[in-house]
């Protein structure tokens, strides 16, 4: 995996306050973002189905949930911010519509 290029393949937001009932499930390699220390990562083809998954799930709204970061999953199985996800975007020839520095979900696809 060191040799493959690093890629963005989805949105996704990281709410890192959510406890998680059987927190050891996600502890296996693969089952979440190798650099998310806690709380869970929902992806999805834009940041709202992300957001939708989290309520339909907790039964709380965003503001209620605690930190999150909105940004991306690569190939790597890595959460990047905006911004790191931007820089990986236009390293792979992709083009920003809508932030010179931010990548957002929009710009994908």
């Amino acid at each position: 995996m060191k040799d493959l290029k690093e890629n963005i393949i989805c949105a996704a937001i990281w709410y890192k306050d959510i406890e998680l009932i059987n927190y050891d499930i996600l502890e296996q390699k693969g089952f979440r973002p190798y650099n998310c220390d806690r709380g869970i990562v929902f992806s999805g083809w834009r940041h709202y189905n992300c957001l939708y998954q989290m309520v339909a799930i907790t039964g709380k709204s965003e503001y209620e949930v605690g930190e999150s970061i909105l940004g991306f999953l690569t190939n790597k199985n890595r959460f990047v911010d905006r911004y790191e996800g931007a820089d990986i975007w236009k390293d792979n020839g992709g083009t920003l519509e809508y932030s010179k520095v931010m990548l957002y979900s929009e710009d994908l696809y």
